[in-house]
């Protein structure tokens, strides 16, 4: 069985960690993939944290093993209120945006939780695990939401030599082949976002889950350059209206007011064309919309089968 000391600090049975995306890492699927033997992330995004707090309860309810919630810095404005949250409702794991950590590593630290931050960088993952980092998920351009400019193959490999601590790599990873890789470049396990939205306990729409399926390898694109933090999402009208504004050059206010809210349309309400459908390269991989713990059983029986594989040819 596929198992890295990542897993002893996580308490999870696979090295398999789900992504902590807004709007669609709800409970149902947190609950699903720790139970599967993942870890799920609760995804924070801008919630406010009354929201927050009732999927932390929900997922409680829903399962007795170990998961986490994601605290984007770089988006929430209740940053300091949902470390406060995390604290009080006993929150074992928070994976957390990077951008200006400051002293939330810090409080969650002294409260005994493990501080999992997100890098696209090595400067940033060496001062990170300088602060008191537990683990770091180093994630390659290749994912879907916000991203870094540093592709997951040279990114994960270049983190791992950096510290001392366990990396995830994230980006460009939804099956078992991936995993080996990952483990190959010295990760001690992966993150996954797009593909677990393609799962039956996802409660994104329907449509949304069906532009991951009809994707193709060339069908993201990358805009918010302008603003310092791009985004990858599936081509659609919304997407290349984005661009053509941001080619116009109007102000950062007028284009952050036009993107916000696109998520939530896309992946809510089901409106694929005029709302954001966040997702990674990978999505022209993803044909299937599976349960979880078949999903990650398939992953892990691939990975296993690889390196027996190679081990096969090694003797």
């Amino acid at each position: 069985m596929i198992r890295t000391p990542l897993c002893d600090l996580l308490g999870m049975e696979y090295p398999i960690i789900q992504g902590g995306m807004a709007w669609v890492g709800t409970a149902e699927l947190v609950a699903a993939v720790s139970n599967a033997g993942g870890l799920g992330i609760v995804g924070g995004g801008n919630a406010p944290p009354e929201e927050v707090a009732r999927e932390i309860r929900l997922a409680k309810e829903m399962t007795d093993k170990p998961f986490g919630l994601n605290i984007p810095l770089a988006i929430s404005g209740y940053a300091d209120e949902i470390v406060t949250l995390c604290i009080e409702e006993d929150v074992k794991i928070v994976v957390i945006g990077a951008w200006r950590p400051g002293d939330h590593i810090a409080r969650l630290k002294e409260a005994g939780i493990v501080v999992i931050p997100v890098v696209a960088s090595v400067a940033l993952a060496k001062r990170l695990e300088r602060q008191g980092a537990d683990a770091l998920v180093a994630e390659g351009m290749e994912s879907g939401g916000h991203i870094g400019d540093v592709a997951t193959m040279p990114l994960v490999p270049q983190v791992v030599d950096a510290v001392d601590i366990p990396v995830i790599a994230a980006g460009g990873i939804a099956d078992g082949r991936a995993l080996v890789a990952a483990l190959a470049l010295g990760a001690q396990g992966i993150q996954m976002g797009t593909r677990f939205i393609c799962t039956t306990e996802c409660t994104a729409h329907e449509n949304y889950k069906r532009a991951i399926l009809k994707a193709r390898d060339r069908s993201t694109m990358t805009t918010g350059h302008s603003l310092g933090h791009p985004v990858r999402a599936i081509r659609n009208p919304m997407v290349h209206q984005f661009e053509e504004l941001e080619k116009r050059g109007i102000s950062e206010e007028e284009i952050i007011e036009f993107g916000t809210g696109k998520l939530r349309l896309a992946a809510i309400e089901g409106d694929t064309k005029n709302g954001s459908v966040m997702a990674g390269q990978i999505a022209g991989m993803i044909d299937d919309i599976v349960p979880v713990k078949e999903l990650i059983e398939r992953i892990v029986a691939e990975a296993e089968e690889i390196i027996a594989r190679l081990q096969g040819v090694a003797n």
